[in-house]
C-alpha cells in the first residue's frame, strides 16, 4: 500500500509555492537517508554471496586453458554423470533424513522419517541460497508444525550441527596421522570433542537453563554419540559423493589423501560464503588436489579440476532445485495440513513451558 504521504501524479503536477500543499523537504535530523542505508546495506549483504561466488568463478576460468576445459568436458559419459547426480542427492537425502529425524523425535515430537524426508528434501531449494538456510526452513516448519518454541527447535538443530561436526573431527584424527601427519593434530581434534563433551556431563546451571542450548544438555553425553553414530551414514555418502565426481575427469585422488582434504571441502562448501559453494569449491579443490590431475601441463590439471567442480555443482544444483521445488508444491502443502502426529514428548520441553497452537 502506498503511504498517504506519497500521492503519485498529484503530487507531481501540484504547483509549487501557491500555498495549496506544503513543500516536501528532507527531514533535518537525516531521518530519510538514515532509513535508506539499512535497505541499501541489506541488499548488499544479500548480494555479496552472489557476487563472491561470480568473482571466485571468472577468477578460475581465468587461469585455465579454455581449450583444455572443453575437452575435459567432452570426455564425460554426460548421461552416467547426471544420473550419478541424482542417486548420491536420493543416498544423501536418505541418509540425512535417519540420522536428524532421530535427533527431532528425541528433542521435539515424535516425527515420521516419511514426513522428515519430504521436509528435508523441500529445503533443498532454499538451501540453494545456503546450506544455513535451508536449515533454517527446517527448524521453523517444525515449530510451527509441532506448537514447540523456536527457540527450543533451533536449540535441537544445534545437536544435528554437533553430530556433523564431530564426524568431522573424527575423521580428521583419523586421516592425519594416516597420512604421516603429526599426532598431535589428532589430540587436538579429539580434545576439543572430549572438552565439548565434558561441558555436557557438567551441565553449567546458567547455560542448561537457556532455551536454546537446553537441548545440548538434555541429550546429554549418551544423545550426542547416539546421533553421531547416526550420523556416519550421512557423512560416508557426503564424503563418497564429493570425492568420486573428481574421478569421472581424470583427478585420481588417493583414499588416504582423500580422508584428508575432501572433509575440508565437504565444510567449506557448507559455509556461508557464496550459494551452494560456486567458487569456494572450485578455488580450493585447484589448491588441493592440482597434484592428482592428470595432464602434461598446469593448465590441463587445473581445468580437469574445474570441470569436475563446475559440473558437478550444476548438475547437484539442478537436481536439488528439481527436487526441491516438486517436492515443496507437491507434499508439503499435505504435511502442513495434517494436525501434528502428536504432542511433544514429556521432557521435550520445560515444564510449565507455555505451547502455541500449531500454525
Amino acid at each position: 500500500m502506498r503511504s498517504s504521504t506519497h500521492t503519485g501524479t498529484f503530487a507531481a503536477t501540484a504547483p509549487p509555492g501557491d500555498g495549496a500543499l506544503p513543500e516536501r523537504r528532507a527531514p533535518r535530523d537525516g531521518a530519510l537517508p538514515e532509513r535508506r542505508a539499512p535497505r541499501l546495506r541489506a541488499r548488499a549483504r544479500r548480494a555479496l554471496p552472489f557476487a563472491l561466488a561470480i568473482g571466485l568463478v571468472a577468477f578460475v576460468l581465468g587461469r585455465l586453458d579454455l581449450g583444455a576445459f572443453g575437452a575435459a568436458l567432452s570426455r564425460v559419459d554426460a548421461p552416467l554423470f547426471g544420473a550419478s547426480a541424482a542417486l548420491f542427492i536420493l543416498a544423501l537425502l536418505a541418509a540425512d533424513t535417519f540420522a536428524t529425524v532421530l535427533v527431532y523425535r528425541r528433542l521435539i515430537a515424535p516425527v515420521a522419517f516419511r514426513d522428515f524426508f519430504v521436509l528435508r528434501g523441500a529445503s533443498y531449494l532454499p538451501s540453494l541460497l545456503n546450506h544455513h538456510v535451508g536449515q533454517a526452513f527446517i527448524t521453523v516448519f517444525l515449530a510451527r508444525a509441532h506448537g514447540v518454541p523456536l527457540a527450543r527447535v533451533a536449540g535441537a538443530t544445534l545437536v544435528v550441527y554437533a553430530s556433523w561436526l564431530g564426524c568431522l573431527l573424527l575423521l580428521g584424527a583419523i586421516a592425519v596421522p594416516a597420512n604421516g601427519g603429526p599426532l598431535a593434530v589428532s589430540a587436538l581434534l579429539l580434545g576439543a570433542g572430549v572438552l565439548y563433551l565434558a561441558l555436557l556431563a557438567l551441565r553449567p546451571a546458567r547455560l542448561a537453563r537457556t532455551r536454546l542450548l537446553a537441548p545440548l544438555f538434555q541429550a546429554g553425553v549418551r544423545g550426542h554419540l547416539v546421533a553421531l553414530a547416526a550420523r556416519v551414514p550421512h557423512v560416508v555418502v557426503l564424503f563418497v559423493g564429493t570425492w568420486l565426481p573428481f574421478w569421472f575427469f581424470g583427478v585420481r585422488i588417493p583414499l588416504g589423501a582423500a580422508l584428508t582434504y575432501i572433509p575440508i571441502l565437504m565444510v567449506a562448501v557448507t559455509l556461508p560464503l557464496t550459494p551452494q559453494g560456486f567458487g569456494t569449491r572450485d578455488v580450493l579443490a585447484a589448491a588441493l588436489f592440482e597434484g592428482f590431475a592428470a595432464g602434461v601441463t598446469r593448465e590441463e590439471r587445473l581445468a580437469a579440476i574445474a570441470a569436475a567442480t563446475t559440473t558437478w555443482a550444476v548438475a547437484l544444483t539442478l537436481v536439488e532445485a528439481a527436487l526441491g521445488l516438486a517436492l515443496l508444491r507437491g507434499a508439503l502443502p499435505h504435511l502442513e495440513a495434517k494436525d501434528p502426529s502428536g504432542a511433544a514428548p514429556s521432557d521435550a520441553a520445560p515444564s510449565g513451558a507455555p505451547r502455541s497452537e500449531p500454525g
